[in-house]
């Protein structure tokens, strides 16, 4: 006659079944699939791939790339921005974008809402909203944060070396965001 195997001693017979000289190799492998693929220092003034955009009115530093992430942020620097110029007044479908003042002072639409920040603040532009923002001050600096990353990164990539192509509302819905109209901090 057999009889069932209780539970305790099954799982006692098949933890004696595996070699103990295979478990830290196990463990050392389960951690490293637990930890980031790799850290990226990018350094001040310089771009995570090591790459030189403009914007026409900035130049573009990446600082945390759409695939870092695994699409959750996509962070780039505004350096050297034109003062009075900017990007046109737009929303995104789905990304929340955050503003962060690194140098100098800028003036963003948010809503209805103009704000001036200064280095060192920052404000969160809601998914939806329409919004833009301008240099008060030659020179500054401003980091921008989207999350989920969705198609930022892409759309970067893509207007560079064409920025006409901001001010174009088909263009422009290609990376889920919609065109509302110029800059009212344009300077003519």
């Amino acid at each position: 006659m057999n009889m069932p195997i209780p539970r305790r001693s099954f799982v006692k017979t098949a933890a004696a079944a595996v070699p103990a000289a295979a478990l830290p190799e196990f463990f050392a492998q389960a951690a490293a699939s637990a930890q980031s693929p790799s850290l990226h220092v990018v350094g001040n003034g310089e771009d995570r791939f090591g790459e030189s955009r403009s914007m026409g009115f900035s130049r573009l530093l990446f600082k945390v790339g759409t695939a870092d992430t695994h699409g959750n942020l996509f962070v780039i620097e505004n350096a050297n921005l034109r003062a009075g110029d900017g990007p046109p007044l737009h929303l995104h479908f789905n990304q929340e974008e955050l503003f962060y003042v690194l140098d100098g002072k800028i003036v963003l639409q948010v809503g209805e809402q103009r704000i001036e920040l200064g280095s060192g603040e920052s404000i969160l532009a809601p998914r939806g909203i329409p919004h833009t923002w301008s240099a008060m001050v030659e020179g500054s600096r401003l980091l921008g944060s989207f999350t989920p990353a969705g198609k930022m990164e892409q759309f970067f990539r893509d207007v560079v070396g064409h920025p006409a192509l901001q001010s174009d509302a088909e263009f422009v819905s290609r990376y889920e965001m919609r065109l509302i109209g110029p800059s009212p901090f344009r300077k003519a």
